[in-house]
């Protein structure tokens, strides 16, 4: 083999590498946490639409969401019935999966992002065909909080 040869050769590999390592960065990982309370069946639709948008979830049941919820930093006033756990952010209540993408695209300076409550038309809160308008809010490390995107609103 020619100096040359070999030359073109290692290029290549560490142009495969690199090209490697930048996909592996590119893509933000999808793997979820869920605290639930072990009789929520809202959860379960949020879990089941998060996993149709390509997320692995991992469900943890437990008799006390709040603790886990306080632990990440959301007070009670964004309380919903789970708490998500991802890329090292908080994701509360029925936020839908593409805020939960662009959140992990953004990577914001912040706690995460919740859908207080339990609004009717987010994902899992499905009823009927009903859908009430709702906000998911980016809730900053100071406890602030300001409108990341808006949902179910007339155009």
């Amino acid at each position: 083999m020619t100096d040359l040869s070999r030359r073109l050769l290692l290029a290549s590999a560490v142009g495969v590498v690199f090209s490697g390592a930048a996909q592996a960065q590119s893509r933000p990982d999808r793997t979820l946490t869920v605290y639930k309370s072990p009789t929520c069946a809202c959860c379960d639709g949020w879990v089941a639409h998060m996993r149709q948008a390509g997320f692995t979830t991992t469900v943890r049941v437990t008799s006390d969401v709040r603790a886990v919820r306080l632990a990440r930093g959301l007070p009670d006033a964004l309380a919903s019935c789970h708490t998500g756990v991802i890329g090292g952010y908080a994701v509360e209540g029925h936020v839908p999966a593409a805020d939960v993408v662009r959140l992990l695209a953004e990577r914001p300076e912040a706690v995460g992002i919740a859908v207080p409550g339990m609004p009717l038309g987010s994902p899992g809160m499905e009823a009927g065909g009903r859908r009430e308008p709702f906000d998911t809010v980016l809730v900053l490390r100071s406890g602030a909080t300001r409108v990341f995107a808006r949902h179910n609103r007339a155009a």
